[in-house]
């Protein structure tokens, strides 16, 4: 046999042996990392579709919540994980804000991982407190502006999706506010309530019981569209700031080099489970927006917004340490 010969026999001999590995899978449990603990909306979305996936694929689905360093922990577990499609990870926005913070990371988040398909979206709200002698957001805008650096906002924490967002509109509107992080979405949000601080952006899921409440006050929502819980309060387009979006997002990710067939065979089976009404209503009902999709979609997202906070943070000049 020639050279040539013997290479293109080789290269068929492995085309067929993936092809086989991926009709063959999954051979054993499915593990999905969080790598945040139970309680969030990462782990709210894994477990509404964790018994479709069982379902699709015929085999035992496990959650593994495995929290450190903002999700570096788990994620790292998942990078180093063999690329057959057994350890799999759910992440939302925050695995894109935080290579604009920690440059010492042990992977890179745009290239050792393959986006699966996105799982929900969650519109961010921005809210102020009763006490704050604000109606709308560009009243509260100008009350920023007339005081320079005196209104502080909460966030869950330095590098949170909160900060950068509200760096970028305060960049975009022409004010500066102080930033004040917690350990958490609760204690922030409790911040704004108690009059602590003025103003957060923060997930429907934990903003939209207080604003029905009347504790606080939501003066614009992130997403494209306003919000079907809180109709009468306008898209942050609508305001006046349409380069401004914030909207998490909680994708389904892979080890790169996991063969595309198995990536699709994941992608179609939570498109369908997605598509499914008593799905999605739970979905919903977490406080969540069923998604879907292909994989190309998530990754051209995370690619985009890897970007736009590197650019937002060295613009804020926001630093490893607040």
């Amino acid at each position: 046999m020639t050279r040539l010969g013997f290479l293109a026999a080789a290269a068929l001999g492995l085309m067929a042996a993936t092809g086989a590995g991926a009709q063959e899978y999954p051979s054993k449990t499915v593990q999905i990392i969080v790598p945040f603990p139970p309680g969030g909306i990462i782990d709210a979305a894994a477990r509404q579709v964790q018994p479709e996936l069982e379902r699709a694929l015929k085999r035992s689905v496990v959650i593994d919540n495995r929290a450190g360093a903002g999700g570096a922990v788990g994620t790292a577990a998942v990078v180093r994980s063999e690329p057959d499609g057994h350890t799999l990870l759910m992440v939302a926005s925050s695995h894109a804000t935080a290579p604009a913070v920690n440059p010492n990371l042990s992977y890179d988040t745009d290239k050792d991982l393959a986006p699966v398909i996105t799982v929900a979206r969650d519109p961010m709200l921005f809210v102020i407190g009763n006490k704050v002698p604000a109606k709308t957001l560009q009243e509260f805008v100008a009350l920023a502006k007339s005081k320079p650096g005196a209104l502080n906002y909460s966030s869950p924490g330095f590098g949170s999706q909160t900060q950068f967002v509200t760096e970028l509109f305060g960049t975009v509107a022409g004010m500066k506010l102080q930033h004040v992080p917690y350990r958490g979405g609760a204690p922030a949000l409790q911040a704004v309530v108690q009059g602590d601080v003025e103003f957060t952006v923060l997930s429907g899921q934990v903003t939209l019981p207080q604003i029905e409440a009347g504790t606080l006050r939501a003066i614009a929502v992130g997403g494209p569209t306003r919000h079907p819980r809180a109709p009468d309060v306008p898209t942050i387009g609508e305001t006046g700031y349409p380069t401004v979006e914030a909207m998490q997002w909680v994708g389904l990710f892979a080890p790169a080099k996991t063969p595309r067939a198995i990536i699709d065979r994941l992608n179609a089976a939570l498109n369908e489970a997605l598509a499914d009404k008593a799905v999605a209503a739970r979905i919903t009902a977490a406080g969540l927006s069923p998604a879907g999709g292909a994989p190309e979609d998530l990754g051209r997202v995370v690619t985009a917004e890897i970007k736009l906070w590197k650019d937002t943070a060295k613009a804020a000049n926001m630093k490893l340490a607040d």
